[in-house]
């Protein structure tokens, strides 16, 4: 197999506020971008369904992202929600551990993922994989920050045999920033899509609609993104 193109990516696309932003980031940027979700068990899982939409919608906002949006992918690692004793494969309350960490941390997620997406990389014949990991504001996942996902890099080229660049356009952005990026991109309107079909809600409560969009309003994600509208609605 030929070494992959460096003018096309793969985008882990969750459905997410994080992941609809970068999946616009590359498509502002690359060639051909084609997208990856993975199924795992999670409570939220209304995000998966909502990736077709936000794909759509996305190819309707920019006639050259259209052009650029390549294939849809699914990965069932149902062995992820087994392995996982968490707020976000169990029917728990959201806790802190005794360790500090959130009990929404699922061990390895991230790590399992772009290993994943590398493989699938590999065959796609794509140099860059974009992920939405951030350690600006997140809720303290260690498998979110920079250092993390850099050596990573290095392991999946090492032991591919290939040039991967692991892109993270929202490593050093807080949420307000994420808001300014979306709205860079695509103006007004991606904004307004990715409050009304993208999902972050923990709890996959879509039945409540906030001035940021649909969530249970208490959670972690949901914390974190109403903040972040906030400050991005008061800098406007």
């Amino acid at each position: 197999m030929t070494a992959p193109a460096d003018d096309g990516a793969l985008v882990l696309f969750s459905g997410g506020q994080d992941s609809a932003t970068c999946l616009a980031w590359a498509l502002d940027r690359f060639a051909r971008v084609e997208t990856l979700g993975f199924d795992y068990g999670q409570r939220h899982r209304v995000e998966l369904d909502q990736r077709a939409t936000l794909r759509s919608g996305l190819a309707a906002l920019n006639p050259t992202w259209a052009e650029r949006l390549g294939e849809d992918h699914t990965l069932a690692l149902p062995v992820l929600g087994e392995l996982s004793e968490t707020a976000l494969t169990r029917d728990v309350a959201i806790a802190a551990e005794a360790d500090g960490l959130p009990n929404t941390f699922v061990p390895g997620r991230n790590l399992l993922f772009l290993t994943f997406a590398a493989a699938l990389a590999w065959r796609r014949g794509l140099r860059r994989i974009v992920g939405g990991m951030c350690e600006t504001d997140f809720s303290g996942y260690p498998d979110c920050r920079d250092d993390a996902i850099k050596a990573l890099q290095v392991a999946l080229n090492l032991g591919m045999d290939r040039r991967f660049v692991l892109e993270t356009p929202l490593m050093w952005r807080d949420k307000a920033e994420t808001w300014g990026l979306a709205e860079s991109l695509g103006g007004a309107a991606l904004v307004g899509l990715i409050v009304e079909e993208s999902h972050t809600c923990y709890l996959g409560e879509r039945g409540r609609r906030h001035a940021w969009g649909y969530g249970c309003g208490a959670c972690p994600a949901c914390d974190l993104r109403a903040k972040g509208w906030l400050s991005y609605e008061a800098a406007r």
